[in-house]
């Protein structure tokens, strides 16, 4: 009788690692246990060669595999009753948290779950009684599988045990295909900006041309200045002075469109028509 009320506070009041009585941020684990927040973070974080394998922890790879358990108090519990002077009784009965839809006291004597989703603690016999699919305190939708039973007898712990493994299954295949479908994708994204389609041929072609067009251009310019006609591959231009002809004196052209110009002879005017040096207007012929 005592070893079973001792082992029911040890499993109920005490953490499960570091033996130290539990006290909020409460965890709990995929197979029921439960620990002290600071006391897993202090075991995940430590990564010594000469670390102790903890059996009660080993199945804990990393802080997303517990759960914050969210606890609702006992309103008849006073605080820690350690008797000093031994004249006070320690009632082992009373717990420091309840159920909160049925009112019964989370001291091991009664079969508590709580649900992964939101980490909410009820007794087994409110789930029971009370069916439903969302959480009786935060309305979070449930299923069986997210219900798990604290500190479970051997076989539920047997159960709970296969859950995980195949929960922790499925998500390793399914960041597998992620994985698969980002690389797929991010090649496929290669091959297509390395093959572009007939609108960006185009538009490559049109651009090459440009810029072929402004290149010339600058060149035949700089020609241009510098008098130099002969640049291989460019569009030559010869300087104005040499190449500049009067359409007057063209040979194909008759007498009639030849006198409208003032290179004409005709247009000339004789020494006796043309004025004195002084004279009252600006023409100067």
């Amino acid at each position: 009788q005592v070893d079973k009320v001792a082992e029911l506070v040890a499993r109920w009041f005490y953490c499960a690692l570091s033996q130290e009585k539990l006290r909020r941020p409460i965890v709990a684990c995929e197979l029921g246990r439960l620990y002290n927040k600071d006391a897993i973070l202090e075991f995940l974080l430590d990564k010594s060669p000469d670390k102790t394998p903890m059996e009660s922890a080993s199945h804990i790879k990393s802080i997303k595999n517990v759960t914050e358990l969210n606890l609702v108090d006992n309103p008849a519990w006073s605080g820690d009753k350690e008797s000093i002077k031994g004249d006070k009784y320690d009632d082992l009965q009373s717990a420091r948290f309840i159920c909160p839809v049925v009112g019964l006291e989370m001291n091991g004597r009664h079969r508590f779950c709580f649900l992964r989703n939101c980490g909410c603690v009820f007794s087994e016999r409110a789930l029971k009684e009370i069916k439903s699919e969302v959480c009786h305190k935060c309305g979070v939708p449930f299923q069986e599988e997210d219900v798990i039973v604290l500190n479970g007898n051997k076989e539920d712990v047997e159960i709970l045990k296969k859950r995980m493994e195949e929960r922790r299954l499925k998500s390793k295949l399914e960041k597998k295909s992620k994985k698969s479908k980002s690389a797929a994708a991010a090649s496929q994204q290669e091959t297509s900006e390395d093959s572009p389609g007939p609108s960006k041929v185009k538009n490559g072609k049109d651009c090459v041309n440009s810029s072929s067009g402004e290149n010339r251009q600058i060149i035949f310019t700089k020609s241009s200045e510098n008098g130099n006609p002969s640049v291989p591959g460019k569009v030559n231009k010869a300087p104005s002075s040499t190449t500049k002809r009067s359409i007057a004196d063209s040979e194909d052209k008759s007498e009639a469109y030849k006198s409208i110009f003032t290179t004409h002879s005709s247009a000339k005017r004789s020494k006796e028509e043309c004025s004195n040096w002084v004279t009252h207007t600006a023409y100067y012929f």
